[in-house]
């Protein structure tokens, strides 16, 4: 026998009896309920001296019904768990990674990313902030914008992304890489250079202690160099100063070194979508001379390890696996 709560109109009635003199048990039997739910009833709501008024009762129900009858936000509490521990430190996964990886990790399980952006933007979710997981960790949505970035001079003897092969761009072969710098405050030299190979995403981020030329190349050859050549195809860059050495860089690692057009950054896409990554452990303004090396590497083993949307929710490293198993059986 299901239990039903009682009415305004009941309560009106155990109202009136009581203040009569008419017992629990009596007032029980005219209701046709339970006398220990007369006697609950009362008891609930007559605590620290108050007296019974039908009104207050029945608006104490409907709050606390309302409160059980809560549906846990983002679908119910697996999801919403698996969503805010996602967006959060050390995974920082976007809303798009957690909607394509979700279905992997929850089998029967998805969400759409529209709904993930909702709840963090919606006035439930204020006090948590979860904005500033994002990549951008802006309070307010915004449409998506673009940004200059400078020209800082002619590379000598530099080779034009127009020249670089077509098969780069269909990224359906290994060892093709981008690079870039991303620099602390002004008043500081060190900062990172970042380089993401196009197939795979795979980042590789070193320390440099300035942005000289000679540096640059240092570090390109460190981080690279334990690659085999079939993974070290070409480079595709900006024509900052920092790339100048490039013929050396191409000479030691077997690299072709193509440069975007001035004010192309989008050229080279896929590392600048990583440095935006980057920012959101290292936000602009970090002064790396106080970045040690283990918490460089401690980043980088979180994008390789962070699944993308466009690998199938795969992570990099998960993706290089399956190809070198693809490869081995062919």
């Amino acid at each position: 026998m299901s239990f039903k709560h009682l009415s305004l109109e009941e309560r009106e009635k155990l109202y009136l009896w009581k203040g009569t003199g008419v017992s629990n048990r009596e007032i029980g039997r005219r209701l046709n309920r339970n006398h220990r739910t007369i006697g609950d009833e009362l008891k609930k709501n007559t605590k620290y001296g108050k007296e019974y008024l039908p009104c207050n009762a029945q608006k104490r129900a409907e709050r606390i019904g309302a409160k059980q009858r809560y549906k846990a936000p983002l679908k119910g509490p697996e999801v919403f768990l698996y969503v805010r521990q996602h967006l959060r430190s050390p995974f920082f996964w976007t809303p798009g990674v957690i909607s394509g990886r979700i279905g992997i990790d929850i089998q029967n399980t998805s969400i759409d990313t529209e709904t993930i952006y909702r709840y963090i933007y919606s006035r439930g979710a204020r006090e948590y902030r979860l904005w500033e997981y994002l990549p951008c960790g802006r309070k307010r949505r915004m449409e998506k914008g673009g940004r200059e970035v400078r020209n800082n001079g002619k590379v000598p003897n530099a080779k034009s992304i127009d020249t670089r092969p077509k098969i780069v761009e269909k990224r359906k072969q290994p060892g093709h890489w981008e690079t870039d710098n991303i620099e602390g405050p002004r008043t500081t030299k060190p900062a990172l250079s970042v380089s993401t190979e196009r197939l795979f995403r795979l980042n590789v981020i070193t320390k440099v202690p300035n942005q000289k030329a000679i540096v640059k190349t240092y570090a390109l050859v460190k981080g690279l160099s334990k690659y085999p050549p079939e993974y070290l195809r070409s480079m595709t860059q900006d024509n900052g100063k920092e790339n100048y050495r490039h013929e050396v860089t191409s000479k030691k690692l077997g690299l072709e070194m193509y440069f975007c057009h001035p004010y192309h950054s989008w050229e080279k896409g896929t590392v600048e979508n990583r440095n935006k990554n980057i920012r959101r452990f290292f936000p602009k303004g970090t002064d790396f001379t106080k970045v040690r090396p283990k918490e460089i590497q401690t980043v980088e083993d979180i994008l390789n390890n962070t699944p993308m949307e466009c690998l199938g929710y795969l992570t990099p490293y998960e993706k290089m696996d399956k190809y070198l198993k693809r490869v081995k059986t062919t």
